[in-house]
Order: structure tokens, then sequence, then C-alpha cells
């Protein structure tokens, strides 16, 4: 396997930015991307061997939209558009930029330091799209009070669901990104009794236990994304989520890596559509995706040659 960006499959940081940009359509704009972007590798070691201690990864990664843009040659062969679903109040929005950069480490002074040397060098090449500071909350918890990513596959299996392997050779040790910006009505949830949000959520609150799966309702979170493949095998993906928010704005800033994109879209359908009898996942009562963007975060080698 080729080798894969650092950030797709290293454990959870505490610290993080979530950059989009879309490219300036000026002539040398991507001569000038192409440059950078062999060069990010390179940068990442840098900070490594400077600040050993902080366990800094900076993965780029290319927007479905943008890829024949930037490679109008070859192109992995299951990036598509995000899956936009829409059910009558319930919505996943498609909001196509041109690249991600997700920057973490254990410091947030690093992380400012990678993108702003980053930006330097694109330069009038790019335009900012949002840049959103994620942040570990209490013990890994989301702002809904509840513990994220506890199903997160753990060891050496984060690489066999997190990275394309020799069903697609040229891209092997890439990744499918998919990027949501959730924003939480806190308000409403705080609302809602305990026992209710651990019905909503299916597990609970203090302790992090997930119901049995016979107790757990239909509209449960957990319910909507543990899903099984005709194998009777798990769906899995690699959740690199985090929660970010200021004093007007709260929420979760959502991103599955996987070797493809299936699994993602398959729970986004659970959650959304549901499971054919009206029960959707009723924690989108209080929490609505704002964006939704595809990427493919590609090997280090196919960076590097893009100098």
């Amino acid at each position: 396997m080729a080798r894969f960006q650092s950030g797709v499959i290293a454990e959870a940081n505490t610290d993080a930015l979530f950059i989009t940009l879309n490219i300036n359509p000026k002539t040398d704009s991507i001569v000038n991307l192409r440059q950078v972007m062999s060069g990010i590798p390179a940068t990442e070691l840098s900070f490594r061997q400077r600040y050993p201690g902080a366990d800094l990864h900076i993965t780029v990664a290319i927007g479905s939209e943008f890829w024949d843009r930037l490679n109008p040659g070859e192109r992995p062969s299951e990036l598509a558009a995000f899956p936009a679903l829409k059910d009558q109040a319930l919505d996943a929005p498609h909001t196509p930029v041109d690249l991600l950069l997700h920057i973490r480490s254990e410091r947030h002074d690093l992380n400012y330091e990678a993108a702003v040397l980053l930006q330097s060098r694109l330069a009038d090449s790019v335009a900012l799209v949002e840049e959103v500071h994620g942040f570990r909350y209490l013990d890994s918890r989301d702002l809904t009070g509840f513990v994220d990513g506890t199903e997160n596959p753990q060891g050496d299996h984060r690489a066999e669901v997190a990275l394309v392997g020799d069903n697609d050779p040229i891209f092997s040790g890439g990744s499918y990104i998919h990027l949501q910006r959730y924003e939480h009505d806190l308000e409403a949830w705080n609302r809602v009794s305990v026992k209710q949000q651990e019905d909503i959520l299916g597990r609970t609150k203090a302790d992090n236990r997930e119901y049995a799966s016979a107790d757990k309702p239909s509209f449960s979170h957990t319910k909507r994304t543990s899903l099984k493949d005709a194998q009777g095998k798990s769906v899995e993906i690699l959740r690199h989520s985090m929660p970010y928010g200021n004093l007007s704005q709260r929420g979760l800033l959502f991103a599955s890596y996987g070797r493809s994109p299936v699994p993602f879209t398959q729970m986004l359908e659970s959650m959304i559509l549901g499971d054919g009898a009206g029960n959707h996942d009723h924690l989108l009562h209080y929490s609505q995706a704002v964006t939704g963007q595809a990427f493919f975060a590609p090997s280090i080698d196919w960076l590097e040659s893009l100098a």
C-alpha cells in the first residue's frame, strides 16, 4: 500500500482546525495549488520533528467536484458528490467546496501556525469558505453532554476501515471523507429530560452505557447508525468529529473517513429516511446539518507526484 497521510488513521487529538477553501479562477492558481499540496507531507514532518509531543497531523483532501480540474486524468473509482438528502423537515444539504485542510494536534497554537503557513503559500490562489475550530470537550463528549465516537474502530482495524486498498491500486492509501457541520439547538435539547435524551441517543448519559439492542427505540441515534451489511458484518466508518462553539453558535463538525463512501451514505440514509416505517433519527430534531461535502484524501506518494 502507498504511504497514507498520517491524520487519516491517527488517534484523536484535543484540538483541530477544519478549513475549507475554493480555488480562485486564475490560470496559475492550480499550478500553485499543486506545488503547495505536494509539499504538505514535508511540512507536517517538519512540525512533528520540531514539536514531537504535539502529535500534529495535516490532512489535505480534494473536493469531489474539483477533482477533475486538479487531475483531469485519473479519478478515485468511488469519488462522487455528497449524497444530499431531504425528508420533510430533515435535511442533509450538499454545499460543495474545492479543498479541505484538517489540521489537528494537542496544541491549538501549532494548528494555527500550520494554517497560517499554508495560507501564506496558497496566497490568493484560494478563497476561505469556512474555518471551524474543534476541541475536546470534557471527557470526549459532544456539547449535548454525551460521549462521542465510542464505536470508532480501534488499533489496526482503523486502517482497514479508513484506507483504500488494492481494489483501486492507483489510489491505494487514500481515504474518502465526508464533512458536515451540525448546529445544535441546545436550548431545546436541555429542556428534554435526561431519560428522553438517553432514549434518543440509545445510551446512558452519565456513564456512557449503550442500551441493549432490544431496548433501543427505533428512532434512537445508535439504532439508526448501527447497521449490518448483507453478510451480517457491521457497517463502519472512522469518525474524526469534534465539537465547536462560541457564545452564539454551537455544534458538531462531523468528519467521516472510509475506504469507500458507501458506509457513510448508508448511515445518512438510515438517519434521515429511516427504516421504512417512519422511524428516523430523532437527534436530528435538535441538530441541523448546514453543510455537506465529499472529498478524497490521496496518499503521500500521490501528493508528492504533483510537484
